[in-house]
């Protein structure tokens, strides 16, 4: 190809990308292998009253495999949760609730429950695997003058989600989602979240997540600290028998 062209070609060649190019771009895009992180989860209603809960949690693969200990207020010590992700049938959902002594499953119907009065519910918790959706590019956007991908993001029929679409706008630069529109199966717009990361070693790294239910004016606002990447987790940490067992911290 003539050298003076190319440079001219390129820019078409970028804004071609299809929404599926870019959500790839999004899932390929470097993560470490584990992470550890203390969380606060602000919860705030409608009247502005808020209640904090105190949280560690544990991933690898991404995120698809994560445990996490309730820690505080008081009533919710010990509660647990365990996430297990698969591609090739349902993920695998508990929680261990000490008040009743028992290990509760979270079924492929509860999916769209609240997780612990929260504004994320169990869908929420989980990745969106490629395949379960169709990407639509969007026309692109500037974000707090950071310029923005929109893609337009469809559950699969099959996939049986209580959303009926996602609106996300991706940072250019480094392929992150910086916010997101859910719409419920009605098509009314149902929750906005928005992102917000810093740099941790090599990684971009999620800091805060707001999610906000505007059909309850409900809010939750997740804010990581402690975050530890790569300290070699082992897989077995991911087992029932650990949600019985409070973490021991430093």
């Amino acid at each position: 190809m003539n050298k003076t062209i190319f440079p001219l070609l390129l820019p078409i060649f970028l804004f071609a990308q299809t929404g599926l190019e870019i959500a790839e771009q999004v899932d390929n895009r470097k993560t470490p292998k584990d992470m550890t992180a203390d969380l606060s989860m602000v919860l705030t209603n409608k009247k502005g009253n808020t209640r904090t809960s105190k949280i560690h949690s544990v991933t690898i693969e991404g995120g698809k495999k994560q445990i996490i200990w309730f820690l505080a207020p008081a009533d919710d010590k010990g509660v647990s949760f365990l996430k297990i992700e698969h591609n090739d049938k349902d993920d695998e959902m508990r929680m261990w609730l000490p008040a009743f002594k028992k290990i509760r499953r979270i079924s492929a119907k509860k999916k769209g429950d609240s997780f612990m009065g929260s504004d994320m519910s169990y869908e929420d918790m989980s990745n969106r695997e490629l395949f379960e959706n169709t990407y639509k590019r969007l026309e692109d956007e500037i974000v707090e003058e950071t310029e923005c991908y929109v893609i337009e993001v469809v559950p699969n029929p099959e996939v049986k989600s209580n959303y009926s679409r996602h609106k996300t706008w991706i940072e250019k630069a480094r392929f992150i989602p910086l916010k997101e529109e859910s719409y419920d199966r009605k098509g009314k717009l149902k929750k906005t979240k928005t992102f917000s990361y810093a740099d941790i070693k090599d990684y971009v790294t999620p800091t805060e997540i707001y999610v906000e239910d505007v059909q309850k004016n409900h809010n939750t606002r997740l804010v990581f600290d402690n975050i530890k990447l790569d300290s070699g987790i082992k897989d077995n940490v991911f087992h029932e028998k650990n949600l019985k067992r409070m973490p021991r911290k430093n």
